[in-house]
């Protein structure tokens, strides 16, 4: 690799741009720290990258590359701080868990909002939740699950632990609508290790993200799916936090305890518990309640906000209970977050 490198950088600046295109690694971006990109490409090995100039030229909507991406680099030095390369390339992604942020100035090409990607290319996201201590914030699912329809990720779970903490009948519940519209529904116990195999069976060769609220038992869950799992995501993550210039980090764990298949990817999230939805008008968010969807069309108006309009099925099948009344006022709340952003911005 050494000789290879060598031969490169005694080239014209044409010659060697031609030769490193020519020597181009598929690779995935399993880190991301300070606008530096770790890339495991196919033999294991992970090479310290950056974007190439040309990525950078033009403003945009959204972040360039984010972990998850496939990538394509170049491969520039092997020498005493490891293996350092170029991201010549970003791949289209499938699908993008993302959120969106306020900007300024010529970031996000003028926009007042842009896109920032928490994953990219997901298979899976999980939604812990606990059945008790602490009570589950049903409207931070919601939010979460419209996140995971928008991004038309196929494998959104959604994960109850502690149930050994509360009453069944309760927790059925609680859960029964979202089973209802055909979510999977983990029921899971830390204490009795009920339902880890079931976990287990779901992120096996997906690269899956994990979420949820503090205190429901993440880590412990973590730490049964992979003995000193949790121990590492938060090593990651303490890692990632150095250093007073880091404005965004995240990493890729790769799960590799002969459990597994290959590909089998979590993905360290920081920052998701706090989710404002990207690109979306509050005229879209329907759809995106796969309950209330249904109905939309039955609507007297096809611009029905579902809030006061006359002959408005979703109004009257929340109050048959045909809706959960709980999901319609979940709703119509983050319809108005969604207003307001939107007057926020542009008003």
């Amino acid at each position: 690799m050494a000789g290879f490198c060598l031969s490169v950088w005694l080239l014209d600046a044409s010659s060697r741009k031609d030769c490193l295109l020519n020597n181009l690694y598929n690779g995935l971006v399993v880190k991301e720290q300070s606008g530096f990109f770790w890339v495991e490409v196919a033999d294991g090995t992970v090479w310290m990258c950056r974007l190439r100039g040309r990525l950078m030229e033009e403003a945009q909507s959204s972040d360039i590359a984010a972990i998850g991406d496939r990538v394509k680099i170049s491969t520039v030095e092997n020498d005493e701080s490891g293996d350092v390369g170029v991201i010549e390339e970003v791949q289209p992604r499938k699908t993008t868990l993302s959120r969106a942020v306020r900007t300024s100035g010529n970031r996000g090409r003028g926009d007042a909002e842009r896109e920032h990607v928490i994953v990219a290319n997901p298979d899976a996201i999980f939604m812990v939740f606990a059945a008790a201590e602490p009570t589950p914030d049903l409207l931070m699912l919601d939010r979460f699950l419209v996140a995971g329809e928008r991004a038309e990720i196929d494998d959104i779970v959604i994960v109850v632990n502690k149930i050994d903490l509360e009453d069944p009948t309760n927790i059925q519940t609680r859960f029964a609508p979202y089973e209802q519209m055909g979510y999977p529904v983990l029921y899971t116990s830390a204490k009795d290790q009920q339902g880890i195999q079931a976990i287990r069976n779901h992120i096996n060769g997906k690269l899956s993200a994990f979420t949820g609220p503090s205190g429901v038992g993440k880590s412990t869950l973590l730490n049964l799916i992979q003995p000193g799992l949790a121990r590492q995501v938060k090593s990651v993550s303490k890692n990632t936090q150095e250093g007073i210039h880091t404005t965004r980090d995240s990493a890729l764990i790769k799960l590799s305890d002969g459990q597994f298949g290959a590909g089998t990817y979590l993905a360290d999230t920081p920052g998701i518990r706090q989710l404002s939805i990207y690109d979306m008008e509050p005229e879209e968010l329907d759809a995106y309640f796969l309950d209330i969807a249904e109905y939309v069309n039955q609507c007297r108006f096809g611009d029905c906000s579902h809030v006061n309009e006359p002959g408005c099925a979703v109004r009257d099948a929340a109050e048959a209970r045909h809706i959960s009344r709980r999901r319609y006022k979940s709703y119509r709340k983050l319809r108005v977050e969604l207003e307001d952003a939107l007057a926020a911005l542009y008003g």
